[in-house]
């Protein structure tokens, strides 16, 4: 069977079983904050096992994309070296909340396996919990395994739990003899050898676990199983390593063809490349990108894993993105956002390649270099830091690389390292969960039911409120106020009541639940009446117009820049909207000016703006299009203008696109690599910007004193002058270092000092000082005086060196003397101060007179 054909009959089975399908969730997680990638099956269904949301289905199947590659799921070292280890695989679950418990989980597994599958009987295993008899004995009893092969293991192997409190259960896995001879069978070896492999698991949730560590019985026991595909696959083939499938088989052929090589000698750069790309693709497929900080990095690091695994294949050049193709054409039926996404991917991909192998090849020669001097068989810290940070290797590849030289990393000392390095943020920090409230129970029931696409304002009751000094969290029955999602700012308003109001300044969602963030206090006589609500109508308006532009803007860059475009982040708030697309170069100001006239085009044709609820997959059939960082429930909203913007959105929108008015970029830069970033204002906003612009127009056509057509030539002409003045500066500068040398050329010697008194072409005194600042740090002992006669009065600088200072020869008491030669005064520092005079026919004498004083001077100083 192909691998296409196993997923859809673990589909079809559980299906004819009253399960219904439920599609994978992103492997980006969109509202769990805890986690990195979505790492299980059981993730998305999280707030049904922690009670925290009704289910619906009670039984659910499905086939999940999921990546390990950090924290306790972290099986890099091993990807590419066995056979079975993946950052990316697929998970096949079923799924009972509240419905068939064990019983059930236990027959349909045996009889999916036996019947279904056909695999062997005669090399199953199963194993099950040391105190869970009541599985036990249902293996025995429900099914023809062998009862010597139901196996008892302890909590290590056979016990389940979420975290270090909440839902948990017991497990029981089955396994597969993988080896060739049947003959060598021995139950010893389930869990402890790599020739038995675990294909499904089966929990059961039954408990919850308290802060003391006790067990508590839950109201409702679900059942929780994940499948490996690639595993069952394997077995379904006959082949001994996952990468033997055709899950990996027609990646690793193009990966032969494109290198012209053989993966039968190494195998492993073809494994791990081939499974890198398959990681690579889906996880920027659902959103993210890489970058330097938390799940971004992960993904940088698996991309320069793999382009360094393709230099042992003589890959040079960017090579990766040209393996996004077979990963569609194997994927893309099932999971359809590959295709969608496929240009947008490749892109991603090559632009990441090109950038590091700019320095690739230069770490690796840095590292070669470095061990074949090095003493002992650590790296050090600082030198895999150096890696880092200047060759952008990440640790994990300089211990591989270390590994293939039978050398290991100081990991310790890179760590310091890095605490040094402020600018580099930890993807810890950015993965915690929220403060727990106590929170104050006022009603019981449903809460939260958005009711703002048709009321701004209502009677709403109370559920829950929590308090934190002046802050209130209120959590309503039903809300007009829009939270947070999907790129579009909460609402803010009022909430009040008899005696009270408070001012809502954000509203967030957690899961399916709007907390509204609340300036004040409501006292608790007022909290079992009703509440009145009153969003801000005015803002509420600009966000709407700003949302809607978003999706006009959205359509133009499309059509204007090119299919690759993807939304990757975007900002809508009342005062302007901000957009994060994938393209790798600035977007020109032509195509800037074409993006707005596409845009004001379609406000002017002022279109409907449709909205509609359908099904997810009836809302894809139709063409509409989901955007990066959402996530989609089983019914989705679909917003649609004319025939030309057709998207899955739950955000507030106009209702004709002639409301936005006026639509205006203000801004383009770049974000990251690959990501540029556009800002942009709509109606009164616009208006009044460009207005705005208008007025600085006319201001400075005001100061350039021409016509509004002739201020480019105007300022064209303003900058050749510059450049000519900066040329002629240049030049006065270059002229007046080669005086300096003649002037210092031109000294005299009295006794062992130096002595210059001349004339120089100085027109005033700011500039006679320029050149005594440059003489006096070429005077090592001695004094100059530099006479000008100026436009109307003459003067001088004096300049006194700093050993002459110490003989109490100072610039000051010289330039008063000097000074009164020409019938002025004068002082200034000891080391340098100026001289001026009334008359400049005087200079001439005055030079004379003091030419005489100093060399009095200098001769008397010892």
């Amino acid at each position: 069977m192909k691998a296409s054909e196993i997923r859809q009959s673990f589909i079809s089975f559980f299906e004819e079983k009253n399960h219904q399908l439920v599609r994978s969730s992103s492997v980006v997680p969109v509202d769990d904050p805890t986690l990195l990638f979505t790492n299980a099956g059981m993730n998305q269904f999280k707030p049904i096992l922690l009670g925290e949301k009704e289910a619906n289905p009670s039984r659910a199947v499905n086939s999940q994309k999921c990546i390990r590659v950090s924290g306790k799921h972290n099986d890099l070292e091993e990807v590419g070296i066995d056979g079975f280890h993946h950052t990316f695989f697929e998970m096949l679950g079923n799924w009972s909340f509240g419905d068939y418990y064990k019983k059930d989980a236990i027959r349909w597994a045996w009889e999916y396996f036996t019947e279904v599958l056909k695999l062997d009987k005669n090399r199953l295993f199963v194993s099950v919990y040391i105190d869970d008899d009541e599985a036990l004995d249902l293996w025995v009893n429900l099914t023809d395994i062998d009862p010597n092969r139901v196996l008892k293991f302890g909590k290590k192997d056979n016990f389940w739990e979420m975290g270090e409190t909440g839902p948990c259960g017991p497990c029981s896995e089955i396994h597969y003899y993988m080896g060739e001879d049947i003959s060598n069978i021995d139950p010893a070896g389930v869990n402890t050898t790599d020739e038995y492999w675990e294909l499904w698991n089966l929990v059961f949730i039954q408990y919850n676990r308290q802060t003391d560590g006790s067990l508590e019985d839950l109201p409702a026991k679900h059942v929780d199983t994940g499948a490996g595909l690639e595993r069952i696959v394997s077995v379904m083939q006959g082949k001994s390593s996952n990468y033997d499938t055709d899950l990996f088989t027609p990646i690793i052929q193009s990966i032969e063809s494109m290198t012209g090589k053989s993966s039968e000698g190494d195998s492993v750069p073809f494994q791990v490349i081939a499974d890198h790309i398959r990681m690579l693709s889906f996880t920027i497929a659902d959103g993210a990108l890489p970058s330097n900080d938390g799940r971004g990095y992960v993904l940088r690091r698996i991309l320069r894993r793999a382009a360094r695994f393709g230099r042992i294949l003589d890959q040079h050049d960017p090579f990766l993105f040209q393996l996004v193709e077979p990963v569609v054409n194997i994927m893309g039926d099932i999971y359809p956002e590959l295709k969608e996404k496929q240009a947008h991917i490749e892109k991603i991909i090559q632009s990441e390649e090109m950038s590091f192998n700019k320095t690739l090849d230069r770490g690796i020669q840095h590292f070669e270099k470095y061990i074949g001097k090095i003493e002992g068989d650590i790296i050090p810290g600082a030198e895999a830091f150096k890696l880092y940070d200047t060759y952008g290797f990440p640790l994990d590849l300089t211990e591989l690389m270390a590994r293939e030289n039978n050398l290991s990393v100081d990991n310790d000392g890179f760590d310091q390292e890095m605490k040094k390095q402020k600018a580099r943020a930890k993807a810890a920090g950015k993965f915690k969960t929220n403060t727990e409230l106590e929170w104050n129970i006022v009603s019981d029931g449903f809460d939260s039911m958005f009711v703002g696409y048709r009321l701004l304002e209502g009677n709403f009751s109370i559920r829950r409120w929590a308090s934190s000094g002046d802050l209130t969290i209120i959590v309503l029955d039903s809300t007009p106020f829009y939270a947070e999602s999907g790129g579009q700012v909460g609402d803010i308003g009022l909430i009040s009541g008899d005696g009270f109001s408070v001012r809502v300044k954000d509203v967030k969602k957690d899961g399916d639940t709007f907390f509204h963030y609340c300036d004040g206090f409501i006292p608790e006589s007022a909290l079992d009446e009703q509440v009145y609500c009153k969003v801000d109508d005015e803002i509420r308006q600009a966000i709407r117009l700003n949302h809607s532009a978003t999706h006009l803007m959205h359509a133009a860059l499309k059509d204007i820049l090119g299919e690759h475009i993807q939304q990757a982040g975007s900002l809508v708030c009342s005062d302007y909207l901000r957009f994060d697309v994938t393209h790798f170069e600035k977007i020109t100001t032509d195509e800037l000016l074409k993006i707005e006239q596409y845009v004001n085009d379609k406000i002017r044709n002022n279109s409907n703006v449709d909205t509609e609820v359908k099904g997810y997959d009836e809302a894809k059939d139709s063409g509409a299009t989901a955007l990066f960082g959402e996530k989609y429930g089983d019914e989705v909203r679909v917003v649609q203008m004319g025939n030309y913007s057709h998207e899955l959105c739950g955000g507030t929108h106009v209702n004709r696109t002639g409301d936005i008015g006026l639509f205006k970029i203000i801004e383009e830069s770049s974000l990251a690599s690959g990501v540029r970033r556009l800002m942009a204002l709509t109606g009164i906003s616009a208006f009044e910007f460009m207005q705005n612009q208008n007025s600085k127009l006319n201001e400075i056509q005001l100061h350039l004193k021409c016509a509004q057509n002739e201020i480019v030539s105007r300022i064209d002409k303003l900058i050749e002058e510059k450049k000519y003045l900066e040329k002629k500066l240049k030049k006065h500068s270059e002229s007046n270092e080669n005086g300096m040398n003649t002037l210092l050329e031109s000294m005299t010697e009295v006794k062992d000092y130096n002595l210059l008194v001349t004339l120089t072409e100085a027109e005033s005194m700011d500039e006679a000082k320029l050149y005594g600042d440059a003489l006096s740090g070429k005077i090592k002992s001695g004094i100059a005086v530099l006479f000008f006669k100026g436009e109307k009065k003459p003067g001088a600088v004096v300049v006194v060196s700093s050993d002459l200072n110490k003989k109490s020869l100072k610039a000051g008491d010289l330039a008063k003397t000097i000074g009164g030669f020409m019938g002025g005064g004068g002082g200034g520092k000891p080391s340098l101060a100026t001289a001026g005079g009334r008359d400049k026919n005087l200079v001439k004498g005055a030079m004379s007179q003091t030419e005489a004083l100093l060399k009095k001077l200098l001769e008397e100083t010892n």
